[in-house]
């Protein structure tokens, strides 16, 4: 019996994982879970999984949760509670699926608490990528991905030696506009932008999609996870996002990873690592789906792609603050006070301003993304 925590327990990750959960009730059981503000929904969670421990956002929201919760499952709140979750003894495996940068603090803490982590947040190792993986090296932790372009790569890899593999191939859907000229982008909607036409997941990350800044990010996230430099990690576009990803290897052999687009397989595949066990989704058809279509991405087109490469390439605290802008820059649009093209002139002119630490501590980290999120918030 896997022990697990969620981080993000009622977003798009959170929910499918906890699906996962409720079809194999003999291998996996709930034993805390974080979420923000849906207290509805993670009260319900709590109900049907019976966890230890919640956690949620502000006192004010425990107090109006507790009385609907399991007589065993403690709340608790904020920062406290947030890392309670992460490390309660009796888990053994965590689901770092926080939106943003915010899920940074807890995640090494279960690193350091000697958890399997299951990565679903990718600014983790974005912002801080030499310091989580240093750490998970340290405590020996294995860091699992979930992102499904991460986890093909990390099944393509399972037996093989990591000098023989000559680059890995990011497949990027190209969001809600790709089909879309840089005119027509000017005006586009934020009901628009949250369509994707793939997958169904979380309003910041679909921003990102439609951006491309989801696959820069993957794309440092990827140089960590793999120990790659980034003159090894391509990215392709790909429509359809049946493959999921590709490693080439030295002697031009290509291996890679195919499915339906459902979270719940990599997510499920993080869980029951090393094993496979059954997943009820709806099965590869190819001769259905009959072809599939590849492009070169364009860096003109997709600005937010060359600025995520820049910012890894920089290395140091440029990364926090490509996320730290980006971060601000979707809210932004999302609420209506900028248009879609300003989310990449917000990042761009941040990370302009920004003189870069080589190789910052987690302090330095911290306050490169407090000062890239003030200074993006006033462009």
């Amino acid at each position: 019996m896997k022990k697990i925590a969620i981080l993000g327990s009622t977003g798009s990750i959170g929910t499918q994982a906890l699906d996962i959960v409720r079809q194999h009730p003999d291998r996996f059981s709930v034993v805390s879970l974080a979420a923000g503000r849906n207290i509805q929904l993670l009260a319900e969670q709590a109900r049907e999984f019976r966890p230890h421990l919640i956690s949620v956002q502000t006192k004010e929201l425990a107090e109006k949760i507790k009385h609907e919760l399991p007589p065993h499952t403690k709340v608790m709140w904020g920062e406290e509670g947030i890392f309670a979750t992460a490390t309660h003894p009796d888990t053994d495996f965590v689901i770092s699926a926080m939106v943003g940068s915010a899920g940074l603090a807890p995640t090494l803490a279960a690193i350091e608490a000697g958890k399997t982590i299951g990565l679903a947040n990718k600014e983790t190792l974005v912002t801080a990528g030499h310091i989580v993986m240093r750490k998970a090296k340290e405590h020996d932790v294995s860091v699992i991905p979930i992102d499904s372009e991460h986890s093909a790569i990390y099944q393509c890899l399972q037996g093989e030696d990591r000098a023989a593999v000559r680059r890995i191939i990011l497949t990027a859907s190209g969001g809600s506009f790709r089909d879309l000229t840089r005119e027509q982008l000017a005006d586009v909607t934020v009901e628009a932008a949250l369509s994707h036409p793939n997958w169904s997941m979380g309003a910041k990350i679909t921003i990102d999609s439609a951006t491309m800044m989801n696959k820069g990010l993957e794309i440092i996230e990827a140089h960590w996870l793999f120990d790659l430099p980034y003159a090894k990690i391509d990215t392709i576009l790909h429509k359809e996002s049946i493959i999921h990803s590709m490693v080439e290897f030295t002697d031009r052999a290509v291996m890679a990873q195919l499915g339906t687009p459902d979270m719940r397989i990599p997510i499920q595949y993080a869980l029951s690592y090393p094993e496979r066990v059954e997943l009820e989704t709806e099965p590869l058809d190819l001769v259905k789906i009959a072809k599939l279509h590849f492009a070169a991405p364009d860096f003109e087109r997709y600005p937010c792609l060359a600025l995520a490469y820049e910012a890894g390439q920089k290395g140091g605290t440029m990364p926090a603050v490509l996320n730290g802008a980006n971060e601000v820059a979707v809210a932004r649009f999302l609420r209506g006070d900028i248009p879609f093209l300003a989310i990449e002139d917000t990042i761009a002119y941040t990370m302009g301003k920004h003189r870069v630490v080589v190789d910052p501590g987690l302090e330095d980290i911290l306050e490169a993304d407090r000062w890239a999120r003030q200074v993006a918030e006033e462009y």
